[in-house]
């Protein structure tokens, strides 16, 4: 094939825009904006009724902003600024949103054909007053036709082939002086949503998220994750924080057994998840406090297998809703706690579990640091 062939055969890539919805977020819009100026042809800005210098400052960062009568219906929002950007392929980010990296391969991807670019939202969230990390992979780069569906917690509506990219979108919307702003509005939508889809497993996954982190309600939660569960495809990118959100639950509230049950099913499907042994761990370890006639001969050493699985496995950042740390200083935490405990319980050999509770508290530090 001669060199003028092949410059013909090579795709043309086509126009790429930013595509933003945005209402009253003047903190934090110039950050998204100005993270992905330079890696797109266009920003758009969806105005949907700020009051504060969110459009002021969408306007200073070279955002071309449009303006967008709110109905309670993401999607409408979102297809709304998709048919304002009309661009052959669209980067779709939430103003809480920002790029951290991997946009080097973000102009290639828009050479193929058409695919939805899947991303990593890595998201921050408080536990104890500490904020944690963990990582969503999210369908964002769309191209030209495709629009949303849903209420809220929109998806694209599109059959086409599902592609990750390397690129990771820094998200804070998680933390708690955000989510105040979020929760009668996420939790109303929700309800409107699961009227109108009552048996779909994903709306009862999202409004058991928003009973569990935004209401504080895990037993409302555990009634919705019970029923998700039940339908939800094995394949779908949320079931395994559905699994692992649900164990959660039912341990707060008291449902232990119901718990260990359901985790024992799952030990196959998750047998390559440092989150499934972390929460394994922490029921074994629930198990001994509650039945401690039994602790030294089956809970303790049950967790204590569970913990070392999490180390064995590692972190797996791929693995969608991975927590940072369960593959690693979480879990030596745990561990060494575990081996505190049997260090307590079998007095001769105190010493030994004594010894390796130490040098998982030193792992532990340092793979934190």
């Amino acid at each position: 094939m001669s060199k003028h062939a092949k410059h013909r055969a090579k795709p043309a890539r086509g126009s790429l825009a930013l595509v933003v919805i945005a209402r009253d977020e003047a903190a934090c819009i110039e950050r998204c904006l100005m993270s992905a100026k330079r890696h797109v042809d266009r920003m758009i800005v969806l105005d949907t009724g700020s009051t504060d210098d969110t459009v002021a400052i969408a306007k200073a960062c070279g955002a071309q902003v449009h303006h967008f009568t709110w109905v309670d219906d993401f999607s409408a929002a979102r297809n709304a600024a998709l048919d304002a950007a009309n661009a052959d392929w669209n980067l779709v980010l939430d103003a809480d949103e920002w790029i951290e990296s991997g946009t080097d391969e973000l102009r290639d991807a828009c050479t193929f054909g058409p695919l939805l670019g899947v991303v990593c939202i890595r998201s921050g969230f408080e536990v104890s007053g500490k904020v944690e990390q963990s990582n969503s992979w999210i369908a964002r780069l769309l191209p030209r036709g495709v629009r949303y569906k849903g209420r809220i917690h929109e998806q694209p509506d599109a059959d086409l082939q599902r592609v990750r990219l390397p690129l990771v979108i820094g998200h804070d919307g998680y933390l708690d002086v955000k989510l105040d702003k979020k929760r009668g509005r996420n939790h109303t939508l929700l309800q409107l949503e699961l009227a109108a889809r009552p048996d779909d497993p994903y709306v009862l996954y999202q409004l058991g998220k928003d009973f569990q982190i935004n209401q504080g309600d895990a037993a409302q939660a555990a009634t919705h994750y019970r029923r998700a569960v039940a339908t939800a495809p094995k394949q779908s990118p949320y079931r395994h924080d559905l699994c692992i959100c649900l164990l959660a639950c039912l341990s707060q509230t008291g449902q232990l057994d119901e718990a260990i049950t359901l985790a024992g099913e799952w030990m196959d499907e998750w047998s390559g998840s440092p989150d499934y042994f972390y929460l394994l761990g922490h029921l074994m370890f629930e198990a001994a406090a509650k039945h401690p006639a039994e602790a030294e001969k089956q809970w303790l050493p049950m967790a204590e297998n569970a913990f070392l699985k999490c180390l064995e496995i590692g972190e797996q950042p791929k693995l969608d809703a991975a927590v940072f740390g369960r593959g690693s200083f979480a879990a030596a935490k745990y561990l060494a706690l575990t081996y505190r405990a049997l260090a307590d319980t079998l007095a001769i050999k105190s010493n030994q579990y004594s010894d390796l509770a130490r040098q998982m508290q030193e792992r532990s530090a340092a793979a934190a640091a």
